[in-house]
C-alpha cells in the first residue's frame, strides 16, 4: 500500500511538473505575441507622425502666383481642414506612441481610451482627405453644370502639391485603420462582455419586491 501510494504521488507530481512547464511555455508564447504586437503598434503610431507632418508642411507651403492670379491653400476650407487634421493626428500619434512603447500593465480604461481615440482620429483624417479629394477633383475637372472651369490648367504646380499632400494623408489613414483594428483586438480579446445574468437577476428581484 505504501509503495502504491508513493507511485501515485510521484505520478501526480510528474503531471504537475509537466502541466507547469506547459503553462510557462504558454505564458512565454503569449508574452512573445504581446511583444510583437507592441512593436507593430508602435511602428504604426510612429509612421503617421512623419506622414502627417510631411502632408502638413507641403500644404502650408502651397501657394502660387502667376499671370492668371494667385491661389493658396487658405482660400479653400477643405485644405485648411486637411492641415488642421494632420496636425491633430501628428500630435496624437506622438502622445500615444510614448504610452505604447513603454511596457506598462494593461487596463480596461487605458484600452478603452485608445480604442475610442483611434476610432475618432481615423474618421477625422479620413473625412479631411475625402473633402480635399473632392475639391481637388473639381479643380482638375471643373463642373459644367455650375460653369466652373478647371483651375489646375492655370495653377498646375499648386494642384500637384495638393495631390501629394492628399496622397500622403491617405497613407496615414491606412495606418490608422490598422491601429483601430489592433486597439479593437486588444480590448475585446482581453475583457469579457458584461454578465447579463446578474443584471437579469437584479431585474427579477426588483420586480418581485415591487
Amino acid at each position: 500500500m505504501e509503495e502504491g501510494g508513493a507511485v501515485l504521488q510521484n505520478s501526480r507530481s510528474d503531471k504537475h511538473l509537466i502541466g507547469g512547464g506547459e503553462g510557462r511555455r504558454h505564458e512565454e508564447f503569449e508574452g512573445n505575441d504581446n511583444s510583437v504586437l507592441r512593436v507593430v503598434e508602435t511602428l504604426l503610431r510612429l509612421f503617421p507622425i512623419v506622414l502627417s507632418v510631411t502632408a502638413l508642411i507641403i500644404m502650408l507651403k502651397n501657394s502660387e502666383e502667376n499671370e492668371h492670379g494667385s491661389v493658396s491653400y487658405t482660400d479653400l476650407s477643405a485644405f485648411r481642414y486637411l492641415v488642421q487634421a494632420n496636425g491633430i493626428c501628428a500630435g496624437y500619434s506622438l502622445f500615444s506612441v510614448v504610452f505604447v512603447a513603454l511596457p506598462r500593465l494593461s487596463s480596461m480604461p487605458r484600452n478603452w481610451t485608445f480604442f475610442l481615440l483611434d476610432q475618432v482620429l481615423t474618421y477625422l483624417i479620413l473625412a479631411a482627405g475625402a473633402a480635399s479629394m473632392e475639391v481637388l477633383y473639381l479643380a482638375e475637372k471643373g463642373n459644367a453644370a455650375t460653369t466652373w472651369s478647371s483651375a489646375c490648367g492655370a495653377f498646375g504646380p499648386f494642384c500637384h502639391k495638393v495631390t501629394a499632400s492628399i496622397a500622403i494623408t491617405f497613407v496615414a489613414v491606412i495606418c490608422y485603420v490598422f491601429l483601430s483594428l489592433i486597439s479593437s483586438y486588444k480590448l475585446f480579446t482581453k475583457y469579457d462582455a458584461p454578465d447579463i445574468t446578474n443584471i437579469s437577476k437584479a431585474v427579477h428581484i426588483a420586480a418581485f419586491h415591487a
